[in-house]
């Protein structure tokens, strides 16, 4: 099972999700401001961290930014707000996911699952080896989670990892939007300015644009397609 952060400032709410949490065999620790789970994530390693916005000290979006500077912990945000605009942003600044309040504990589960299956924390000595995967002059590492671009290391986010390492093992496919969402967001629908988002910051990280691709190339109303350039 995994290890979890709760920064929560709602007692109510929190010990709700302490309580959840603990049902299903995580271990959980919990704090109410984004200093305090500043501190946590410096001394403690964690799996996932379920991280409020409304914070009392710090603004969520804030302490995202703040805690991607010091771990690439899978974050998924819990939020009242539904502003797209903003929940692209949070995106944009290293969550893996949110949720929008109230939430069932089962969609919790059932995210928390999906982020945690993308990290790939709990795998054991039993986890399948993976190949590294290459198109032209990019590689990538599936279990190291390492992507070099001519040789030179590529700094990525854990979600624009995810995106790359998907359209690699598929080179020349145009893979459609929707199953994009679904395997790589784990998402049966979503709005295509978060898949637009990860595909420009990616572009950006492998030295093109949208405008003169070369590794990356988008099909108006089809889909988005890996290819090694010509």
């Amino acid at each position: 099972m995994a290890s979890v952060l709760v920064v929560e400032d709602d007692q109510f709410v929190r010990s709700a999700l302490i309580r959840h949490l603990t049902d299903a065999s995580h271990t959980v620790r919990s704090v109410g401001t984004a200093l305090e789970a500043l501190r946590e994530v410096a001394h403690f390693r964690f799996d996932v961290v379920i991280l409020d916005l409304g914070l009392p000290d710090l603004d969520g979006s804030e302490a995202l930014k703040m805690l991607r500077g010091i771990t690439d912990v899978p974050v998924i945000i819990a939020t009242a707000r539904d502003d797209e605009t903003e929940i692209v942003r949070l995106l944009n600044d290293g969550a893996d996911d949110y949720l929008t309040k109230p939430f069932s504990v089962e969609h919790l589960s059932a995210r928390m699952a999906a982020v945690l299956r993308r990290s790939g924390a709990g795998g054991g000595a039993d986890a399948p080896v993976s190949r590294a995967l290459r198109v032209g002059g990019l590689a990538i590492d599936p279990l190291r989670r390492q992507a070099e671009l001519d040789g030179a290391p590529l700094d990525l986010t854990r979600r624009e990892f995810d995106l790359l390492a998907f359209l690699a093992g598929r080179p020349g496919v145009v893979v459609p939007r929707k199953e994009l969402l679904a395997e790589v967001w784990q998402q049966s629908y979503g709005d295509d300015q978060t898949i637009d988002v990860h595909l420009s910051w990616l572009r950006r990280k492998l030295g093109e644009t949208a405008a003169k691709p070369r590794y990356l190339h988008t099909l108006r109303g089809v889909g988005v397609k890996l290819e090694p350039p010509l």
